[in-house]
Order: structure tokens, then sequence, then C-alpha cells
């Protein structure tokens, strides 16, 4: 017979976070729902949930956002571990936080599964429930890194897109504005934009060429990683 040598030890739940960015062309959006229940029912929180017996943490969080959104496939990231004793006060909790990229474009509202979900601009948007904003914070500094080393913008973006929607994304993300031609040029030096025949004729008369990302390129780098100074 197996002795239980756990059952002295104390139990804690394990919730998953999950913080959503979106961009729609011009500004980088979080996802964010009302609180149906106690505590702080009423109140914006990210998405989240508890970790099942069956699953692991990838699975968890995995579900979790499929619940929301309908949505499978979507590139996430484990982000970090908050474990403040007291930072939900109802129960004993650790969350681990998991960030996700979506272009808002792409998907249909329809998509959004629960009817308080609602996007906000990360300048507008509004206080968030227990440590929630220490996970946006977190997330954000990880997206600001993540962008000087790696390229980005494949999951944020639609599959055609301007330069001039791919320089807003930047700047919407490293929260500063990036001078057009020096953008450019590191852009065509990394060699993973394919330019296309077509035009995007909603921003002027003369319209803007949209480009592609050459996929195999883009993972390529991204593997390879590169120092991105703008």
């Amino acid at each position: 017979m197996t002795l239980n040598n756990y059952k002295n030890e104390d139990k804690v739940l394990l919730a998953v976070d999950c913080i959503i960015f979106g961009f729609d062309k011009e500004e980088l959006k979080i996802l964010l729902i009302k609180r149906n229940f106690e505590p702080e029912k009423g109140k914006w929180s990210l998405i989240g949930g508890f970790l099942k017996k069956e699953e692991n943490l990838d699975e968890a969080a995995i579900r979790i956002l499929h619940h929301l959104t309908g949505l499978n496939n979507i590139y996430m990231e484990q982000l970090y571990a908050f474990s403040k004793v007291d930072r939900d006060p109802a129960e004993r909790t650790i969350s681990v936080a998991y960030y996700a990229l979506i272009d808002i474009a792409s998907h249909d509202d329809d998509l959004i599964r629960i009817d308080s979900a609602q996007w906000f601009s990360l300048k507008n948007a509004p206080k968030l429930i227990f440590d929630h904003h220490r996970m946006v914070e977190r997330a954000i500094a990880r997206l600001q890194r993540r962008a000087l080393g790696k390229p980005i913008g494949f999951e944020l973006l639609p599959e055609k897109f301007t330069m001039r929607q791919l320089q807003k994304l930047y700047e919407a993300i490293l929260d500063k504005k990036l001078d057009k031609r020096n953008f450019i040029n590191k852009f065509n030096s990394l060699d993973i934009l394919v330019k296309l025949d077509e035009k995007d004729m909603s921003m002027s008369r003369k319209g803007a060429y949209l480009f592609q990302f050459d996929e195999e390129k883009y993972r390529s780098k991204v593997e390879e990683g590169f120092s991105f100074k703008l």
C-alpha cells in the first residue's frame, strides 16, 4: 500500500489568467470581461479560470481562451506566476499568467462568446481586480522585449497589411513614435516581407502597397533572433 506523504501539506488553488492583446490597425488593445461573481462582482477582469486535475497549464490556458472567443490555434506564451499570499481575498490562490495575440480585424465580434467581453485601448483600460494590472504590465514589458529581439506582427496583423499598419503596430507596442524611413529600411533589411501588386485604397486616392510576411523567412528570423534598434 502506497503511503500518501502529501496529506498534511497545505492545499492551494491554481488559476490561469489570460492577457489577450489585439491590434485594430491603429491601436494595441486588451480584451477584458466584467466579473459575474464575488468577490469583485461587476468589476473588470482578465479572463481566467482554474486548473483542472486532468490538465497541464497550457491545456488550461487553451481551454479558457476558447471558452471566451471560440478561437483555436492562437499564439500564447506563458508569462509569470503570481503568488502573493493575499492576492485573492476569497481563497489562497496562485495564478499563472499567459498572454495571447489576436488580429482583431480577422475575427468578427460574434466570436466573443461572453456578453460582457469588451476590447479596450491600453491607454484607456479600466481599473482591474486583484493584481491583474501587474499581469498586464508584465505582459506589455515582455511584448516590448520581444518586439526588439524578434520580428513581431504575424499574429497581430491581417494577412495583407500596409507598411503604415506595421509601423503603427510597433509604435503601439513600444509606445513611441518611430522615424518612417529608418523603420522601412530596417524591415527591408530583414528580408521577411513580400510586396504585393495590390494596394489599400482606403487611406488615400493614391493608395498604399500591401505586404505579406514570407512565413518561412519570418519563422527563421524568430528562431535566430536579432537586435531591432529603432
